[in-house]
């Protein structure tokens, strides 16, 4: 039994709240999976619609990136404080969205991203790379790669500078990609002069359950002990991995298998207490911390995998909401 089994605990609050929610349905059905995510989103968007600054406060626009085998598209917005384009230049912050590496795109965080600009005067991209089971790895990782430096690169576009702040963000699958790009990005040429500053890492996947090694089997049982909860069965999470296609010894997609963590920016990391993925993330902030890391680890107790999609209204999505913005600002303060 893992030392943290008692976050697995249900928050009574949030069981009073699902009683009536619809159990996660198992399935293989990628179109389904869409689906369900949308409709959670469509949900939380009503919910939390309250976080939806004015139009005039911020400046929205979409570009179409290259990149290999095609091009996406990023959604950008830049603070306007207002109602006006001066001031500035702001931190920069680049998304990759969750969802299993599958499903999700720019709807995913899009409420909460425009909060996040006005609120902490930061200028955003949100980054729609291509999804498996079409684009399998390392499409999504490239794609994301891609988009990280189109943001470096296009930052004065959006009245923006890395010098004030360079944040990678991500849930999930998306956190997966982020941590997979902060490491990239640590040697990375490309970046010398503009490096990133911190990253915040959602609920992140930073192994494969399928290849724990030995110094770490005493650290990691939630996948187990939470194979059955409301929002991420471990029989989805393991179709997840499978359709994404990634080599489950692969270092730079599961980052908690890399030798060596010095050298990169603070990091915020958020666990949800009943995540199959939750042992991982905890013992992600521990190695960071081990390797001269400054991070800022918040826990959820008794709460499923992303809840704050359908559950933003609970204290504990009160409480995630405003740990993420105080993680967000300590990252943008330097990290003091």
């Amino acid at each position: 039994m893992s030392q943290y089994a008692h976050l697995s605990v249900p928050d009574p609050e949030f069981a009073a709240a699902s009683a009536n929610f619809p159990i996660f349905a198992p399935t293989r059905d990628i179109e389904v999976l869409r689906k369900a995510l949308r409709d959670g989103v469509a949900y939380f968007n009503e919910v939390a619609k309250n976080l939806l600054p004015a139009d005039s406060e911020y400046r929205e626009e979409e570009h179409q990136i290259p990149v290999d085998g095609g091009e996406i598209t990023v959604r950008c917005f830049t603070p306007t404080p207002g109602g006006e384009d001066g001031g500035g230049p702001y931190p920069l912050l680049v998304n990759f969205h969750g969802g299993g590496w599958s499903t999700g795109g720019l709807f995913t965080d899009d409420t909460y991203l425009r909060h996040l600009c006005v609120a902490h005067k930061v200028s955003i991209v949100n980054v729609d790379y291509r999804l498996a089971p079409e684009h399998p790895h390392p499409i999504p990782r490239n794609d994301c790669y891609a988009g990280l430096k189109w943001a470096a690169d296009h930052a004065t576009l959006l009245n923006a500078s890395p010098a004030k702040g360079f944040i990678i963000h991500g849930a999930s699958s998306g956190a997966n990609l982020a941590a997979d790009a902060t490491h990239r990005a640590k040697n990375d040429p490309f970046f010398q002069g503009r490096p990133l500053t911190g990253q915040v890492l959602q609920f992140p996947v930073v192994i494969h359950v399928d290849y724990i090694p030995e110094k770490y089997k005493s650290e990691i049982f939630s996948f187990e002990e939470n194979a059955e909860n409301l929002t991420l069965p471990a029989s989805a999470m393991r179709y997840f991995y499978e359709i994404y296609g990634a080599d489950p010894k692969d270092e730079d997609v599961y980052t908690l298998l890399k030798p060596d963590h010095k050298g990169l920016p603070p990091a915020v990391i958020q666990i949800c207490g009943q995540d199959p993925l939750r042992d991982e993330g905890i013992l992600y902030d521990k190695v960071l911390r081990e390797a001269g890391v400054k991070t800022k680890l918040n826990i959820y107790p008794g709460v499923p995998h992303a809840f704050i999609l359908a559950f933003p209204q609970i204290k504990q999505g009160q409480k995630y909401i405003k740990e993420v913005k105080a993680g967000l600002q300590w990252l943008l303060d330097g990290a003091p």
